[in-house]
């Protein structure tokens, strides 16, 4: 299994924006992320993810620890 580096959240945004999600609102310091009928919530602090829940928006988004990291590295 692929190891997930320490991330901001602005960096999974662009992430997650690569893959076609878009920002709809927020509320308080957390920021929802929809595509289709997927949305994923976001917290948006200055400081990294925890790993556990950087896995889990990976998770909630669709995309495979393989494709996330890709798409990470894409330009």
């Amino acid at each position: 299994m692929s190891k997930l580096p320490a991330l901001k959240p602005k960096e999974v945004v662009k992430v997650l924006e690569k893959a076609g999600f878009s920002f709809v609102r927020q509320k308080g310091s957390h920021r929802i992320y929809v595509k289709g009928n997927i949305g994923i919530v976001i917290p948006w602090h200055n400081k990294d993810l925890k790993k556990g829940t950087l896995r889990h928006i990976v998770k909630q988004s669709g995309l495979t620890l393989k494709d996330f990291i890709k798409l990470l590295k894409s330009k």
